[in-house]
């Protein structure tokens, strides 16, 4: 399955939330896409999984237009102010309402059983915002990638509550598969953190060929960079 956002750009009330951003996710890849605060993290990642349209561009999903089936194979994680759990409720509660969604056995039990198998049963009765980072991330990672049909996980801003950017980023390389990716939007300050290059918001990543044929009829000329973490530890750099 492979995601293309073609220059997504989001306005708002006051200006620009998006400036137009290219991005190419390919099946079973790791994308990081990173942004300094205010440039629209969140509502890229709507617009990515085709829960925002876009003021102008396109996200294709395998090359056509189509943001139902975008929302069917595209799960958003902890989105802040869209559907980050209540800091109030408990992480029972907040697991069980997940497990219910996806159709899984969700009573007190279950949800004791399924915190248990996972070693977090301990903060069962916690506030989700008291919840441990890694615990939080590793387990909203689980339950969106459960989701019957989702093919692809979208984190967002997983270091506005997580200090440590290479745990987040082993968390989210754990749910990649062959057959589902992950993309996590984050800040440029946590990218210098990884040292890697990240593709950025308000930037293209064109494939080459495709940044041929956009040439003849576009005289606009934009930095690129990007990068797709793959399962393994090795980082390796797409070429734009």
């Amino acid at each position: 399955m492979e995601i293309h956002a073609r220059r997504v750009g989001v306005t708002g009330a006051h200006g620009p939330l998006v400036r137009p951003t290219t991005l190419l996710v390919g099946t079973g890849e790791l994308v990081l896409v990173a942004g300094d605060p205010g440039t629209g993290h969140t509502a890229f990642g709507l617009v990515l999984s085709g829960r925002l349209k876009p003021g102008s561009g396109s996200v294709l999903l395998d090359g056509v237009d189509d943001p139902k089936e975008l929302r069917k194979r595209v799960a958003l994680v902890d989105a802040p102010d869209v559907n980050e759990p209540e800091a109030a409720l408990t992480l029972g509660t907040v697991v069980g309402e997940e497990l219910a969604m996806i159709g899984k056995r969700s009573g007190r039990k279950a949800v004791a059983d399924w915190l248990a198998d996972r070693d977090a049963d301990r903060y069962a009765g916690s506030r989700f915002e008291h919840v441990p980072p890694d615990v939080r991330c590793a387990l909203l990672l689980e339950l969106a990638a459960a989701r019957p049909g989702v093919r692809a996980l979208v984190l967002d801003s997983p270091d506005r509550y997580h200090g440590v950017p290479e745990s987040w980023l082993r968390l989210a390389r754990a749910q990649v598969t062959p057959e589902r990716s992950v993309v996590v939007l984050c800040t440029t300050a946590s990218a210098r953190l990884l040292d890697v290059p990240t593709t950025r918001l308000g930037e293209d990543n064109t494939p080459p060929a495709e940044a041929a044929d956009d040439a003849a009829t576009d005289d606009t000329v934009v930095d690129t960079a990007a990068v797709v973490v793959p399962e393994t530890e090795e980082v390796q750099e797409k070429t734009a």
